[in-house]
C-alpha cells in the first residue's frame, strides 16, 4: 500500500540537521488512524482502503457513519478518506491501526489540503492584476477588473461571457496540492511529521499526508 495518513496541522517551527542547515517546517499530528474498510475489485468494484482520523462525539456523527465505524469496534471519525489502489492489499484489515511510523524510508511527501478562505476579493488580489491608470481622468476606478470584452469575441457560446473569465469572486477555501516536500523528521513517540515549508490550510485544518507519486530527488 502507498504510505499515507491524515492529520493536523500544528504550527511551523524549524530544525537543524546534523550539518547546521535550518529547515522551516510544518508540523503534523498524523494519527494513529483507524482503517474503517479495506474494499476490494471483487465486492465493491475498485481496490481501496479507507481510512480515519479523530474520534467524534456520536451526536456529532449521523446514524450511518456511527454504524460504519462499530463494524470495526471504534468510534465515529471526524476525518474519513479513501486511498485508491491499483491492486489489492494483502497485509492489512479492517480495524488496524495506521501511525507514522510507515513514513520511516520515505524522504518526500504530497499534502493535501483547503486552503484558507479569503472571502470575496476583488481582480487584484484574486489574479494580481495591476489594476487602472493612475493618472488625470481615471477616477474611483483605479482598482476594477475594465471591460470583460464583447460577448460576440466567444465564438460559438452566444451572449455568455466566456467560462473561466478572470473577474472578482471568492478567494480560497479550495483544495490544493503541495507536491514534493521534503520529510525532515518523523517522531513516532509524539505521532508528529515535519514537513519542510508551508502546507494548505489554517492551523488545526486537517491534511491528507501520501507519499510522493512523483518524488524528485531532493536538492
Amino acid at each position: 500500500m502507498l504510505p499515507a495518513i491524515l492529520g493536523k496541522k500544528v504550527g511551523m517551527t524549524q530544525v537543524y540537521d546534523e550539518n547546521g542547515t535550518v529547515y522551516p517546517v510544518t508540523v503534523v499530528q498524523a494519527g494513529p488512524c483507524d482503517v474503517l474498510q479495506v474494499k476490494n475489485a471483487d465486492s465493491d468494484g475498485y481496490d481501496a482502503v479507507q481510512i480515519g482520523y479523530e474520534d467524534v462525539r456520536p451526536i456529532r456523527a449521523t446514524k450511518p457513519e456511527i454504524g460504519h465505524a462499530a463494524k470495526v469496534n471504534c468510534k465515529p471519525k471526524r476525518f474519513v478518506r479513501e486511498i485508491r489502489l491499483d491492486a489489492p492489499v494483502e497485509d492489512m484489515d479492517a480495524g488496524q491501526q495506521i501511525g507514522v511510523d510507515i513514513f520511516e524510508e520515505v524522504p518526500m511527501v504530497d499534502v493535501v489540503g483547503t486552503s484558507k478562505g479569503k472571502g470575496y476579493a476583488g481582480v487584484m488580489k484574486r489574479h494580481n492584476f495591476r489594476g487602472q491608470l493612475a493618472s488625470h481622468g481615471v477616477e474611483r476606478k483605479h482598482r476594477s477588473a475594465g471591460s470583460i470584452a464583447s460577448h460576440s469575441s466567444n465564438a460559438g457560446t452566444g451572449p455568455k461571457i466566456k467560462k473561466g473569465k478572470r473577474m472578482s469572486g471568492r478567494m480560497g477555501n479550495e483544495r490544493c496540492t503541495v507536491r514534493n516536500s521534503k520529510l525532515v523528521k518523523v517522531d513516532k513517540e509524539n505521532n508528529l511529521l515535519l514537513i519542510k515549508g508551508g502546507l494548505p490550510g489554517p492551523k488545526g485544518g486537517y491534511v491528507f499526508i501520501r507519499a510522493s507519486k512523483i518524488a524528485k530527488a531532493a536538492k
